[in-house]
Formats: C-alpha cells, structure tokens, sequence
C-alpha cells in the first residue's frame, strides 16, 4: 500500500474521532476505532496475501519461447490463422462442438480455487479476522459494543478506498 493511501485513511480516521468526541461520549470513539483497525488489518492482509500469491505466479512463469504471446495464444489456441499454415477446408457445426468437446479444460475451477486459495486464506488475513472477531467480543462482553458507530469504524476503510479513487480519476 502506498503512503497516499494510508495518508487518506488516516485523514477519515481522524475525522471520525473529532466528529464523535464532539457530538458523542468515549464509547463511539472506541467502538469506531476497534471496527476501523480490524477492518484495516483485514483489508491489509488481503492485500498482502493476494500480493504474494500473484508474485509467486509470476515467479513460477517460465516463458522460453520468444515469439510467444499471451493474447494470441487465447485469441487462436489452435493457430489456424497464422500465415505460415495453409488453411483448412471448412468444418462443418457438428466437427467444430466436438473440437471444443474434446480440448474443454477440465478441473480449471478447482485449480482456480486452489491458486488462489492461498491469497484467501493468508495468515494475513487470518491475523485480521482474529482481531476483528476479538475486539468484537471484548466491545460486547464489556458492555461498551454500540451498533452505529462500530459500522461506521468499518465504512472507513470502503470510504478510504472511494476517495481515492475519485481522487485518482480527477488526475487521469
């Protein structure tokens, strides 16, 4: 994450406190900041744990072939339209289904799920929804959890993430 994005998180952290030590008492600011620090700590471990997943996809991505291209190979599997292959006679409707039939991928959602299993469930990730999960029972065990102001502790961070997006449009 950058430092722009933690500098507008922080900015909307600290509007929020200064907005409910003025109009409210101490337990909306605890409430808010527990949400907002779990929900930061979550949103940083997916972050992280999708970070490390995609690095080592691209570390284990061995390209040999030079004259090989991501796109091209999607657009034309079969490289019927290259220059250097004389063209087929045309396949009849019933001949095409059954070259997709035969070349469908099978298992590609589990082998989906599984490559990025290890982004959803990074000890990242984890770590913040302990956190979330303890601050919560801590906030209601001590009666001090107040619904309203622990979800706008959460709001902070989609709120953070909108910012700056509009902030990143008005640049382009």
């Amino acid at each position: 994450m950058t430092i722009k994005v933690l500098k507008i998180f922080v900015a909307l952290d600290l509007f929020v406190i200064l907005f409910c030590f003025i109009f409210f008492d101490l337990s909306y600011i605890i409430n808010t900041q527990v949400a907002f620090i779990s929900s930061a700590f979550v949103t940083l471990g997916s972050y992280l744990g999708y970070k490390k997943n995609i690095a080592s996809r691209v570390k284990n991505h061995i390209n040999y072939d030079d004259n090989y291209d991501e796109v091209d190979k999607m657009d034309d599997p079969y490289d019927l339209y290259s220059p250097d292959i004389e063209q087929q006679e045309e396949l009849s409707a019933q001949e095409i289904k059954q070259i997709i039939k035969e070349n469908k991928p099978k298992g590609n959602n589990i082998k989906n799920f599984i490559g990025g299993f290890t982004g959803m469930a990074s000890v990242y990730r984890v770590v913040g929804y302990l956190l979330l999960l303890i601050g919560f029972f801590y906030l209601n065990n001590n009666h001090l959890l107040n619904p309203i102001p622990y979800l706008l502790g959460f709001l902070i961070v989609p709120l953070g993430a909108l910012t700056l997006n509009f902030i990143e449009k008005g640049k382009n």
